[in-house]
């Protein structure tokens, strides 16, 4: 019998028997990679052809480049991009992003001179790839990329519309506003009327019926508007030769090589990050293989060194391509591949009938494309996350000084606020509580650093001498002259007579800062998430009142013999005896940093309770409910006693009202019994089984007596005869390593269980499923929850169980 195939084996193949027939046959194994998913492909190339060719001639004419260099970029992208790149569904071909840049290259240079440029970039993008940076690009803040599109934008719309109106457009943003009076009153009429006819079928595209649609918009905007151009005399689209004379060789640039380098860097990187973002955009549209960013940089490169060489336009990834080849049901790379083969085949068959389209047609298209850039929503997200501002300068700066600054200051700004967003802490002082006004509140709260001394010194002045002050120390990085600030300002106040409490529930402290380097500490604290236990957090009152303590009082107050901080921070006050101060400082810790979290949480249930969960734990201080179960107000139902104990046959009173309750009232859908290691109730029953008099009380109760504690236990007993008669539970704990009494500690949760099975006033729940039990073990020394069966035991945490 053949054996099953491991975890690991791909999946056999589904192929029917003729394809591996012919796979076999050598010569033919193609086939499949050729004709896989084509039924989907091919009308998705059609429909992304259509779409190309007109943004193709648009963003030529905008660039000031030869009409046809765009079609070749749009063949060269379709084709070598997308055999090479790492996006199988992106469409790659000349954009609208790097118009501004291309035109100012032409100007600068002349347009052979920017082939070069171009090619050049390629060369650049493809060392990107290899050098696997591909994510890296990716680190660019978006909002600097949307601004850079949407000043990309602005810039094109500003051109274009003097071309719409028959008039000339100038090079510079500002010049073209100045100019835009002047282009109005002089307009050509025809070719207004053609650019808005174009417009108008664009934007009323999206409302027509789906049927219609399935055309591209563009393509039926230029056709429409070049057949009512024809009785027209209007400035049409003029090209010399056909396709293959329109191809040509680079020159090298002509001096200025600073310039030339800057280009270059410009191009691939702007292109680059285009493309990788756009890349990221498509794989969020579909569910199918994952882009390969530095292979997609390696195709890009390939891209634009092909087209540089032939003469043609930048190539990038496009999102509306993709986003279109996408819609249209494409599954494979083949897709764009023939999308390219298709503007390669129209450009040598029927380039003359471009010749046919007004200027003002294609200014028309290239408005509404620059002004789609512009996007409300990203506005909108900028406002809400508050980048506006990096947002508009970045804008400002692409639209009237060059796109090469317009980036470059937004990265700059992005990353400063960034950097004052990381590395500032919110410092704030306040007077707490009612009467004389003698306690202060200091709150320091985020990344603390020499950055923030300013700030900390203001706050710190401005507290009154000798007042209580309770410094709340919740930051997560904090360095050496922020300690030896904070400890210099402590022991003034304390000399003025002022007492001062540091509370920390950070993930960095004062000791750690003096101690090494600085570093950040983890995001999560147990003391800021209120996890730790009050030694951990609550320090000693410093003040003059501790000067003349003896050993005995500095105990009491929290200070050891040497001098550290231990325990209490007496936030309560000196009036308040020493036994109390740990709860009531407790209890003030909770209304300043928890009250107001829990608070929305336990209105709604002010007036009834709805817990899920009977939760029968240990009385033991270490074990808490909530904290293991992640749960909060209102989810446990919870009842503790000593040993984790349910009773039998009804013998106690307190645990039959608790279930009853639980279960008739409540409603409850399951209960859960919950154990620990180190059980000072499983300890006695061990040291003591046969439950003998209880020596301390024989005195006063008299000989026999037994105390409530040893009667008690009687509960626990038969866990002790059934850990003695070998029960599964006590091998599978013995196995896992565990001593003898955390042994019987789990025997008797599941001994607990089988009672609860048992139980009279649980039988009809537990039949219909209405009710489910289950064990729990809480492991105290490694912090993790076993869950107890009738058969053994079962590790809940993932990376204990895979050990």
């Amino acid at each position: 019998m053949p054996s099953a195939p491991a975890k690991t084996d791909p999946p056999a193949p589904t192929k029917p028997p003729t394809e591996d027939k012919a796979a076999k046959r050598g010569p033919t194994n193609r086939r499949p990679f050729l004709t896989d998913g084509l039924r989907w492909d091919l009308p998705a190339s059609l429909v992304v052809f259509l779409v190309a060719v007109p943004l193709s001639l648009g963003i030529a004419a905008a660039s000031g480049a030869p009409v046809m260099a765009g079609l070749i970029a749009a063949a060269v992208g379709g084709i070598v991009a997308g055999s090479l790149g790492g996006s199988p569904l992106q469409v790659s071909g000349p954009a609208a992003g790097l118009t501004v840049i291309v035109a100012g290259l032409i100007e600068q240079f002349g347009w052979p001179a920017t082939c070069a440029i171009t090619a050049a970039a390629g060369v650049l993008q493809a060392l990107l790839g290899l050098a696997r940076v591909g994510r890296v690009a990716l680190a660019i803040a978006p909002v600097v990329v949307h601004a850079m599109l949407a000043g990309i934008g602005i810039t094109i719309v500003l051109q274009q519309l003097h071309v719409m109106l028959g008039a000339e457009s100038a090079s510079e943003a500002w010049d073209n506003i100045m100019a835009m009076p002047g282009s109005i009153f002089a307009a050509d009429l025809a070719a207004a009327v053609l650019g808005a006819v174009v417009i108008a079928l664009l934007l009323g595209w999206k409302h027509l019926p789906a049927a219609v649609r399935r055309v591209p918009g563009p393509l039926v905007a230029v056709i429409a508007a070049t057949a009512l151009s024809l009785p027209f005399n209007v400035d049409r689209i003029t090209f010399d030769g056909s396709l293959l004379a329109a191809l040509s060789l680079p020159e090298m640039p002509g001096g200025n090589w600073t310039a030339v380098v800057i280009g270059v860097v410009t191009v691939a990187l702007i292109g680059s990050v285009e493309s990788l973002l756009s890349a990221v955009a498509v794989d969020k549209m579909h569910h199918g293989p994952r882009t390969d960013f530095n292979r997609e940089l390696l195709g890009q490169g390939a891209a634009n060194v092909t087209s540089g060489m032939l003469g043609g336009l930048p190539v990038t990834g496009v999102i509306v391509r993709s986003a279109t080849n996408l819609e249209a049901g494409a599954r494979t790379r083949k897709s764009a591949i023939l999308h390219g083969v298709w503007v390669l085949v129209f450009s040598l068959l029927l380039a003359g009938l471009i010749q046919l389209i007004p200027q003002a047609v294609l200014a028309g298209l290239l408005i509404v494309i620059g002004s789609r850039l512009v996007r409300a929503a990203d506005i909108r997200t900028a406002r809400r996350t508050g980048d506006l501002t990096v947002y508009g300068v970045t804008l400002f700066s692409v639209v009237f000084i060059n796109l090469l600054v317009g980036v470059l200051t937004g990265l700059v700004l992005a990353v400063a606020l960034v950097l004052w967003r990381v590395a500032r802490a919110s410092i704030h002082a306040e007077r707490t509580g009612a009467g004389d006004g003698n306690r202060w509140r200091v709150v320091i709260d985020g990344s603390c650093s020499f950055l923030s001394l300013p700030r900390l010194s203001t706050v710190l002045a401005s507290v009154p001498a000798g007042t209580h002050v309770t410094v709340e120390l919740e930051v997560d990085f904090l360095d050496h002259p922020v300690h030896d600030t904070l400890e210099a300002w402590r022991s003034r106040h304390v000399g003025n007579g002022g007492t001062v409490v540091i509370e920390e529930s950070g993930t960095a402290t004062l000791h750690d800062a003096q101690a090494g380097p600085p570093s950040r500490g983890s995001s999560r604290s147990a003391l800021r998430s209120g996890f730790a236990p009050w030694r951990s957090w609550q320090r000693r009152l410093i003040g003059p009142a501790a000067a003349g303590q003896d050993a005995a009082e500095q105990d009491a107050a929290g200070q050891d013999e040497a001098g550290q901080d231990v325990a209490g921070a007496h936030v309560s006050g000196p009036d308040v005896p020493g036994p109390l101060r740990s709860v009531l400082d407790g209890v003030d810790n909770y209304h300043r940093r928890n009250a107001h979290l829990v608070r929305p949480h336990v209105q709604e249930l002010s007036s009834y309770q709805d817990p899920g969960t009977l939760f029968v734990a240990c009385s033991d201080s270490r074990l808490v409910p909530n904290l293991i179960t992640s749960s909060g107000p209102g989810d446990l139902f919870t009842v503790r006693n000593v040993g984790n104990v349910v009773g039998d046959d009804g013998r106690d009173a307190s645990i039959e009202a608790a279930l009853e309750f639980a279960v008739n009232e409540l409603s409850v859908e399951s209960i859960v019994v919950c154990g620990h290691s180190g059980c000072g109730a499983m300890t006695a029953l061990w040291a003591d089984p046969e439950g003998t008099v209880d020596p301390e009380g024989a005195g006063d109760r008299g000989a026999g007596d037994r105390g409530a504690i040893d009667v008690w236990l009687d509960h626990a007993r038969p866990s002790l005869t059934a850990f003695r008669d070998g029960h599964p539970v006590q091998a599978a704990a013995a196995e896992a390593g565990y001593g003898a009494v955390d042994q019987l500690a789990m025997v008797n949760v599941a001994v607990q269980l089988d009672r609860l099975q048992r139980h009279p006033g649980l039988q009809e729940p537990l039949a219909s499923g209405r009710i489910h039990v289950a064990g729990l073990f809480y492991d105290i020394s490694t912090a993790r929850v076993l869950q107890i069966t009738p058969e053994g035991i079962d590790h809940l945490d993932p990376a204990a169980s895979s050990r």
